[in-house]
């Protein structure tokens, strides 16, 4: 009926009769927390385009994943800088790399955490670019052995989840054959489906210390205007045997986010990204919006939008509002 018998104001009288009608929720479960390993001791390094973010030596690392763990946080995602860098992105897979030692050293620190490795080489090659040069161009096929080579490695230090982030075409059967050839038919696959070639991610690229040397990532990223093609992408990993679809970045995606949801009956995680972050931060700094309402409201569209798990910096300081 309409007006004045329908008066929708009525359940949004008080906080307590909005809390009982909210149809989307918040909750720690669905927080991942990233973390930037460098290697040394006693390393706190601040990002300057991420506010509160940090690199971190893997004691450092432990400390803070501790406190995500007491926060409620149930998952970590780790991105490892190697002391030295080469063309193929070698320590990517080394089994004394910073990733696998971080991974050791939490799995004995802070057993209860979910560990979450990215699995690409941006952060390795001396070039910033995800995979094997050939003629000045990733070359595809050659770079899906090494994903497997670097799956194997992470998966031999004891990580719970492979997250594939290069966007190679076959990236996912590629690294579920090579797990399941060695040993490692348990260990899920957080695939990068759905990853576009975005101007938000200059924050995370000082973090990672992973810009490109030349060129940009258009030829294997995807293009931002396309829509359809995302759930191809996301179609392909499926039937690959991708465990979790993710989309990144969160915010100018959330309809590309929605039609996953309805499309896939998979786990869907979105990645709030730096450059999304650091707007905010930016922008609360400056007086000119109220930080913690605007991180919450952010949080929540993300998870309006279909996402089961949000990849985000806030994911800490966001399980402790939510504890309150």
């Amino acid at each position: 009926m309409d007006f004045p018998i329908t008066r929708l104001r009525r359940l949004r009288r008080t906080e307590t009769l909005r809390r009982m009608v909210r149809e989307t929720r918040l909750h720690p479960d669905h927080l991942i927390q990233p973390y930037f390993v460098i290697p040394g001791k006693d390393e706190k390094k601040p990002i300057s385009s991420m506010p509160g973010v940090f690199q971190l030596s893997i004691d450092h690392l432990v400390k803070e994943a501790q406190l995500s763990a007491e926060a409620g946080v149930p998952g970590v995602i780790l991105f490892g800088i190697p002391s030295k860098k080469d063309k193929e992105g070698s320590a990517a897979w080394s089994a004394d790399g910073i990733v696998q030692r971080a991974t050791k050293a939490l799995k004995d620190k802070v057993p209860g955490v979910a560990v979450i490795a990215d699995v690409c080489f941006c952060e390795y090659t001396d070039h910033g670019h995800c995979g094997v040069l050939v003629d000045g161009q990733v070359d595809n096929d050659e770079t899906l052995e090494n994903l497997g080579k670097q799956a194997i490695s992470l998966a031999e230090a004891g990580v719970d989840i492979v997250a594939p982030s290069g966007m190679m075409d076959g990236m996912v059967g590629a690294i579920r054959e090579a797990l399941d050839e060695n040993g490692h038919e348990q260990l899920p696959i957080m695939s990068y489906a759905v990853k576009f070639a975005s101007a938000f991610y200059g924050p995370f690229r000082e973090a990672a210390e992973s810009t490109p040397a030349f060129g940009d990532r258009k030829g294997y990223q995807m293009d931002p205007a396309n829509a359809r093609e995302a759930m191809r992408e996301a179609a392909l990993d499926a039937s690959e045997g991708a465990d979790i679809l993710m989309v990144k970045p969160a915010l100018a995606y959330l309809d590309v986010l929605s039609e996953l949801r309805e499309t896939f009956e998979h786990p869907v995680a979105a990645y709030n990204v730096s450059g999304e972050m650091a707007m905010i931060e930016a922008a609360a700094k400056n007086g000119w919006i109220d930080r913690e309402r605007a991180i919450l409201e952010t949080l929540t569209s993300i998870r309006r939008a279909g996402a089961d798990m949000i990849l985000t910096y806030w994911a800490t300081e966001v399980a402790r509002w939510l504890n309150k």
